[in-house]
């Protein structure tokens, strides 16, 4: 009895814990970076300082891994796949990025929101979600998709009046937080955004066909974190040709690059692997709509952002599709549930028609346990 709740609280009770608790320590982490690149620091050469810290940190992860018998060899198709990652990985920082500067962590949390939709979308494509149209649960996954999308064209397309006058804020920066505060800023923070999380889902999929293949997050992460600042340090070279920019920043900019390699590309992307391999990719993404709140309260209190109506009215349409969409996939795991329940009582083995989730794929060709 005692090991059935080990194992109910480790695949049920501890996914949902730090899936939630990472949104919000990544709406923490995002106005850091907003108030550091206030100060002149550049996110190309951040990029780099992020990552090339976030590797030396998993450093021995490899070494273990080598030296594990119940892992499968680590051969180039596993580490093509991460080089995959990596260039999909890059793409949605240095879109992230450049949207948290032309606009506001906020914007970024409540963009953030599409990624079930895109997830749903992007697990359709690739086999992983099954539409049927005489279910209601495949209508409201589709209903709840189209009604995301729409928010997220409400929040970036209209700014609206603001809700209220925000206080000063608790930070003082050398260039005010407003300086791209136009409607036409907004709506390019809100393009690269929608890029981030389009892209993010994708990132999502190749990570869990990784996990598959070989089930060890902090090898596969440090590999991941090796290849990114490699390439950021590529794009950085190119981009900034001035020295001084290479050069350390201010005591918030340096405490940015520690927090987000610690906290971001060491623990968040570990953390993602491991739910990505108990859970999938879908369950992954319903939890993003966790930061929005935190990012308008952090930004409120430490940037001084004003909210805004447009803000509102988005984030509350693409919070009504996300638990559509969410409604639908609860309602179709009862389905689930109670067919197999049925199958079950008539044979041992489950029918050819079921769904196998696909991380369980892995342990469906291999007794070996998941290495944690």
């Amino acid at each position: 009895m005692a090991w059935r709740s080990w194992r109910n609280y480790y695949k049920d009770v501890a996914p949902f814990t730090v899936l939630v608790a990472m949104e919000f320590i990544i709406a923490g982490l995002n106005t850091l970076f907003k108030a550091a690149t206030l100060t002149g620091m550049s996110y190309h050469v951040f990029m780099v300082y992020d990552y090339a810290f976030a590797a030396l940190l998993l450093l021995p992860a490899p070494f273990f891994s080598y030296r594990s018998s119940v892992l499968p060899p680590l051969g180039f198709p596993v580490l093509r796949k991460i080089g995959l990652l990596a260039l999909i990985g890059i793409s949605c920082q240095i879109t992230g990025y450049t949207g948290l500067i032309y606009s506001s962590p906020t914007l970024s949390s409540v963009m953030a929101n599409l990624m079930p939709a895109f997830t749903f979308i992007l697990a359709i494509f690739f086999r992983m979600e099954e539409l049927v149209w005489s279910r209601s649960s495949s209508k409201a996954k589709v209903m709840g998709t189209i009604i995301s999308i729409t928010g997220a064209l409400v929040v970036t397309l209209y700014k609206g009046p603001p809700i209220f006058k925000a206080s000063k804020p608790s930070m003082s920066f050398h260039q005010p937080l407003n300086s791209f505060g136009v409607d036409s800023n907004w709506v390019i923070g809100g393009a690269f955004f929608t890029a981030q999380f389009t892209l993010i889902p994708l990132w999502f999929v190749v990570l869990t066909q990784i996990m598959e293949e070989y089930p060890a997050e902090l090898t596969v992460i440090f590999f991941y974190n090796f290849c990114v600042c490699f390439m950021a340090l590529v794009v950085a070279l190119v981009v900034e040709r001035n020295a001084s920019a290479w050069r350390t920043w201010s005591d918030i900019a340096l405490a940015s690059v520690v927090c987000w390699g610690i906290f971001s590309s060491c623990m968040n992307n570990t953390v993602h692997s491991w739910a990505l391999r108990l859970k999938g990719p879908v369950y992954v993404a319903m939890f993003k709509p966790f930061s929005t709140v935190a990012a308008s309260a952090l930004g409120i209190i430490f940037l001084g952002e004003t909210p805004h109506l447009g803000s509102l009215i988005g984030a509350t349409t693409i919070s009504i599709g996300f638990y559509t969409v969410m409604w639908g996939k609860a309602k179709e795991a009862t389905l689930e549930d109670s067919g197999s329940g049925s199958s079950n009582s008539t044979t041992v083995d489950p029918p050819s028609s079921q769904k196998v989730p696909l991380l369980q794929s892995y342990k469906n060709r291999t007794s070996v346990e998941p290495v944690h």
